[in-house]
């Protein structure tokens, strides 16, 4: 691979031009008087008068000269606020901070701030950029229905425009949300910017300015007759399925610190985020520890990228993670980290139903005062793996140091958790579960003399459900390297326990086709609906016996439970047998690229078939509809269905292979 010359800046010629030079220049400094009162208000006009448009409508902001315009008024804010004690802060401003829910905060801004300390600073104008867009997200929401996903949209919004004034919120889209303006929140959050290259006194304008629109609030809102109230925050859940790397303690914390100057996955100029964000980790700092990280791990790849695929001049626009680059040829990215590195990365940023952290930190969804220390043992622990991953010496060297071995050893058997193939996964291990507590249902002690209507319809579905056995081993065997035979699995148990050892193979989730997308989302809502009839007919047996035990079933109601008991027999089994047919289906879905769209078509329409069986299957177990003998009718049409899909199936492979 090439060597490259050492990176002196990662922001374009144009963006450091805009943001380390156009609003420094030498021009007078006007008066803190102009800008502030006596009182402390915020005298907008002086400031909206440096705005400068391209246009007669004055739609179109002319950001090189609104920035150069600006930059003085952004030195006298700067100056003004560095002559303030925290009190002096406190008691001026304080109250003005109300309006983000999160006023202790900016009062942490402002302490950075006078600390001149450049990394606290740019640490504090990504949590400001943040908490700033939640708090205007909130305020839209007074007027407006759906909030904007991007800062830009937002800022941009009528809504906004509305309660500020557009020359007010055009002051905003200066410093935040565009790409031609000085854009802080991206060159921030996406790790462009090292601690030196923003100014200061940016971050002293935005949290004035911030103090400035909650005084416009405190007039707006009375007068209006509006009321601001503040969404929930977004709470990380599911850190169970952060298990991966054993929990970061000090040793940990002192191999990062060593490999981070000896790892060619840092950016040498960003080496004081990566020590402060060790440095917050082991004070308890833990938010501080991951926003800090996940920019600088977004730029290790990024760099990495530039080496592994030879195009040093991509380092500004590498599309990491996509699977194939801009000109067509195949992204070397992926196979070089490897798939259980891909894949957690993929589930840490940006699977639908994964942490998306990167994405609900950035947008200030997340309470910074209870990050959970889970999280952040987990992204210190990937960035280790990154930073071993590209050490400039011998790898060996995780051989050498027991706490080092014990993380790189614990990521190679990784499968993605969040992906919609590990979801479906998950679902069914809790299928599973729910289908063993059957064994445990109670039934009534005494000896019932009842007639059975479904003896010798139970001999029927036992031959369907055999034969289908013998179909899904066959169809297994395609996709399955280990030899199975059908005799061993036409018990529940057996089946149950073959589905736990499938679940356990390894799937690659990587750039799935939509065909395989398309597949799993309807296997998984065919397994959402299977849980659904276990919970229903485990529960609903557990009350029926307890009412049978007090005696408060009336006639039609033992018999009925009678006949549910009956039915639960054969239930088991097919539904242990349904939940077997999605995880071999499941299996088998790699080979959906194979297929005509003829045959594609064809099995999305069985599989809809046995949906659209399962969903009723909710419905006649319910506690409302207790339709035990339709069940039994509807289960045998689609036992019969299953069987002649699958014999058909058979009959083409062979064919094929004659």
């Amino acid at each position: 691979m090439a060597n490259f010359e050492p990176i002196s800046t990662c922001l374009s010629l144009e963006v450091h031009h805009m943001v380390c030079n156009l609003g420094l220049g030498k021009v007078d400094v006007p008066d803190i008087e102009h800008i502030v009162t006596v009182s402390g208000e915020i005298c907008w006009e002086a400031i909206t008068f440096h705005l400068r448009t391209s246009d007669a409508e004055e739609q179109d902001l002319d950001y090189i000269e609104s920035v150069k315009l600006l930059g003085p008024i952004c030195k006298t804010v700067h100056l003004y606020l560095l002559s303030l004690s925290t009190r002096q802060f406190n008691d001026q401003y304080a109250l003005w901070f109300e309006w983000t829910n999160n006023r202790e905060l900016f009062v942490e801004i402002f302490e950075a701030i006078k600390s001149s300390q450049e990394t606290a600073i740019a640490l504090s104008l990504m949590k400001l950029t943040a908490s700033l867009e939640r708090a205007l997200g909130d305020v839209f929401l007074m007027i407006g229905k759906e909030c904007p996903f991007l800062l830009r949209d937002l800022l941009t919004s009528q809504e906004l425009a509305t309660v500020f004034g557009q020359r007010v919120m055009n002051v905003l889209r200066v410093f935040l949300g565009s790409p031609r303006s000085l854009n802080l929140r991206n060159i921030m959050w996406h790790g462009f910017a090292a601690p030196a290259e923003i100014p200061s006194m940016y971050t002293s304008m935005l949290l004035f300015l911030t103090a400035g629109l909650g005084q416009i609030l405190e007039g707006v809102l009375p007068l209006r007759d509006l009321t601001l109230l503040h969404r929930p925050y977004f709470k990380l859940t599911q850190l169970e399925e952060l298990t991966v790397f054993p929990d970061v303690k000090e040793e940990t914390i002192a191999v990062a610190e060593d490999f981070i100057g000896k790892s060619d996955f840092v950016v040498e100029i960003m080496l004081p985020y990566w020590r402060e964000a060790l440095a917050a980790y082991r004070n308890q700092r833990y938010a501080d520890c991951v926003i800090l990280l996940l920019p600088q791990l977004e730029m290790g790849l990024r760099k990495y990228f530039t080496t592994v695929n030879n195009c040093p001049n991509r380092l500004l626009t590498a599309e990491m993670l996509a699977k194939y680059l801009e000109n067509g040829v195949k992204n070397q990215l992926p196979p070089a980290l490897g798939d259980p590195i891909m894949e957690i990365l993929w589930d840490l940023l940006n699977h639908q139903e994964g942490f998306r952290l990167r994405d609900h930190l950035s947008h200030g969804e997340l309470d910074l005062k209870v990050f959970p220390r889970e999280m952040a043992s987990h992204v210190v622990a990937l960035a280790v793996v990154l930073l071993h991953h590209c050490w400039r010496g011998d790898n060996g060297v995780a051989a050498e140091d027991k706490c080092l071995r014990m993380i790189i050893s614990s990521m190679p058997s990784y499968c993605s958790r969040f992906h919609p193939i590990g979801r479906l996964k998950q679902q069914l291990r809790h299928c599973v579960e729910s289908l063993q507590e059957w064994s445990e249902m109670p039934r009534p002690t005494l000896g019932q003399t009842a007639e059975r209507s479904g003896s010798d319809r139970s001999s029927l579905t036992g031959c369907l459900l055999k034969e289908l056995v013998s179909n899904l081993i066959n169809r297994l065997r395609v996709v399955y390297d280990r030899e199975l035979n059908p005799s061993q699995y036409l018990l529940v148990e057996g089946q149950l326990h073959l589905v736990t050892e499938l679940l356990a193979s390894h799937m690659c989730t990587l750039y799935c086709p939509r065909a395989v997308l398309e597949v799993v989302s309807l296997l998984r809502k065919m397994t959402s609906q299977c849980l659904t009839v276990s919970e229903q007919i485990t529960s609903g047996a557990a009350s029926r016996h307890q009412q049978w035990l007090n005696k408060s079933l009336r006639s039609r109601q033992r018999q009925n439970y009678l006949r549910m008991l009956d039915s639960v027999q054969y239930l088991h089994h097919v539904f242990s047998l349904l939940v077997l047919l999605i995880t071999v289906e499941l299996l088998y879905v790699r080979t959906m690229s194979d297929k005509t769209s003829s045959e594609c078509h064809c099995y999305l329409k069985f599989l809809k078939s046995l949906l659209q069986y399962t969903e009723n299957m909710v419905t006649y177990t319910s506690s409302e509809k207790n339709k035990w003998d339709e069940s039994w009718d509807l289960t045998e049409k689609m036992l019969v269905k299953v069987k002649n899909f699958y014999n058909r199936w058979h009959k083409v492979t062979t064919d094929c292979a004659t």
